[in-house]
């Protein structure tokens, strides 16, 4: 939890736009908008908005009416933008020359929700609507991988990167096609209120809790929870032998494959190559115990497979920009007590 144990994030909308894909509508009110008070998880003030008069139609040819309109933007933590359809960005017919493809009024609402300090996200194409606004200018991005050529044309000031699930440029985090939105939704609720809360959530939408932002999109079966057969149940052995050192060798051996074989069918179950994989496993195991636990860092480093504190350190610099004790004091807050080295 951050600081002092204040949740800073309780107060989400939820920005449509005529061409809306519903799905991806769908999968941010199912991270924000479901009360899940009764799992002990905290209920989020979650408003959909509607970013132009509505009516406002899906490309499902369905239309929704939002009883909110741009001024709820105004108190909210988080701002999320769902995906737009080719129509709508103007990707089949054309668009025209000097045309805006998004209303001036939501733009800058966008511009003066950033500017008073509020996190924004979009899934898929719509980064689309953030570059308009230009809060995608001198920043990392990522779109759907079929967009983001289109999305560094129209604003060569963002530097999109085609390849990886999410990036987090706070206060603008962007993903790519479905699955990785819902990855950055609970990537954030990670971020601000700890892993106890996303892995509730994920729980119950029964997700993944985490895939690291820096896998690729290009992933040919699907992700490590899904996988069939061997490495299914190999990466349900893996997250319970995390202490343990672990070589290619060995988890090919363990998998019935050569380690070529192995390593090839790895990435693409998984997106990632084997001990990359373990390393973020490891992390993420790691920073759930600085969360939640008294423990040492030699402690934690011993138990999440590191082997000791010095290569905990390295690694979780590496993948955090920080260091245990600081996202320990940082999850904790100021009250509890300085957990020594």
């Amino acid at each position: 939890m951050p600081p002092g144990g204040v949740v800073m994030l309780r107060n989400v909308a939820v920005v449509l736009v005529n061409g809306f894909l519903p799905f991806e509508f769908g999968t941010i009110c199912e991270v924000f908008g479901v009360d899940r008070a009764d799992d002990g998880l905290p209920s989020y003030d979650f408003a959909v908005v509607a970013g132009e008069p509505p009516p406002l139609r899906a490309t499902l040819d369905f239309t929704i009416s939002p009883a909110c309109g741009l001024e709820r933007l105004a108190e909210a933590d988080l701002i999320a933008l769902p995906a737009v359809g080719d129509d709508r960005l103007g990707l089949n017919a054309g668009r025209p020359a000097g045309s805006p493809a998004f209303p001036e009024d939501l733009l800058e609402a966008l511009r003066q929700a950033m500017s008073r300090g509020a996190k924004v996200l979009s899934v898929c194409s719509g980064a689309f609507i953030l570059g308009e606004a230009g809060l995608l200018d001198d920043r990392r991005c990522t779109t759907h991988w079929r967009h983001a050529a289109e999305l560094a044309r129209r604003y060569p000031a963002a530097k999109v990167d085609p390849d990886v699930l999410y990036v987090d440029d706070d206060p603008v985090i962007t993903s790519a096609g479905t699955a990785a939105g819902i990855d950055a939704c609970l990537y954030l609720v990670r971020k601000e209120q700890g892993s106890r809360v996303a892995n509730g959530i994920a729980r119950r939408m029964v997700v993944p809790p985490h895939r690291d932002g820096g896998q690729a999109q290009y992933v040919v079966q699907p992700v490590a929870p899904f996988c069939d057969g061997s490495l299914r149940d190999l990466l349900e052995w893996l997250r319970g032998h995390l202490d343990q050192t672990l070589t290619v060798r060995q988890l090919a051996a363990r998998a019935n494959m050569s380690e070529r074989t192995f390593a090839r069918r790895f990435v693409q179950d998984t997106g990632t190559p084997p001990q990359r994989w373990l390393t973020g496993q490891r992390i993420l195991l790691a920073q759930q115990l600085l969360e939640e636990s008294d423990e040492t860092v030699d402690a934690i480093a011993d138990r999440a497979g590191f082997g000791n504190a010095t290569a905990l350190r390295h690694h979780f610099r590496a993948w955090c920009d920080t260091t245990p004790n600081a996202y320990r004091r940082l999850f904790r807050g100021d009250g509890h007590r300085e957990i020594p080295d």
